[in-house]
């Protein structure tokens, strides 16, 4: 969206929606240290599949009430019954597949937290210190990092999570900043970033 007199410069992808626009500004590529909200992601970013992030976006206030706010320790208690439930639940994406999904990812979640100690510590080594760019500049849509994540992840039972899903997660959760430097969001998520990655040891450059 171009700025006018009283609207800041933003990235070019965000609609006028007012919803959306408060995504970009308030959370898109700002550092996530919750685990529920990172899991929350992780999933959302699979029922997104097919359909627009506004759309997602809009359920979201019914996908937190009905997936115990993204617990993921809750949701790896959900067994055939809660299935049926979401699958009727309108407010949402009835998908049997991903909520199926959803409920293996929990429970893959709590094994991950078990053997590396903190699902927060071990996604965030999985963050980029030099955003991608394609050679027109362009930011692309999976990257061999993402690959990498998603082939771990993958290797560890997880589900609807391939490399274009986990790049767009590295990017709103700001393990990647991929932020147009024109944008007014651009540099304040960078100092949160570096705040955050001080100290952290991440995986080798891809």
């Amino acid at each position: 969206m171009n700025a006018t007199s009283s609207e800041p410069v933003r990235c070019g992808w965000p609609t006028g929606n007012d919803t959306y626009l408060e995504y970009h500004d308030a959370e898109w590529g700002r550092p996530t240290t919750d685990e529920c909200r990172l899991f929350e992601k992780i999933c959302l970013e699979g029922f997104q599949s097919g359909l627009s992030w506004l759309t997602i976006l809009l359920k979201r206030p019914r996908f937190r009430e009905v997936f115990a706010d993204f617990d993921y320790r809750a949701v790896a208690e959900f067994g055939t019954d809660d299935v049926e439930r979401l699958l009727d639940d309108a407010g949402i994406i009835r998908h049997r597949g991903k909520i199926e999904a959803t409920i293996n990812n929990a429970q893959r979640a709590v094994e991950l937290a078990e053997v590396e100690g903190s699902l927060v510590d071990w996604v965030w080594e999985w963050a980029v210190t030099t955003p991608h760019r394609e050679l027109d500049g362009a930011i692309p849509a999976k990257t061999e990092r993402s690959a990498a994540l998603a082939k771990d992840l993958k290797r560890r039972g997880w589900k609807f999570f391939g490399p274009t899903t986990a790049y767009a997660f590295m990017q709103s959760e700001g393990l990647s900043n991929d932020h147009e430097t024109s944008c007014f969001a651009h540099d304040a998520c960078a100092a949160e970033r570096a705040a955050f990655l001080t100290g952290r040891t991440l995986r080798p450059a891809d």
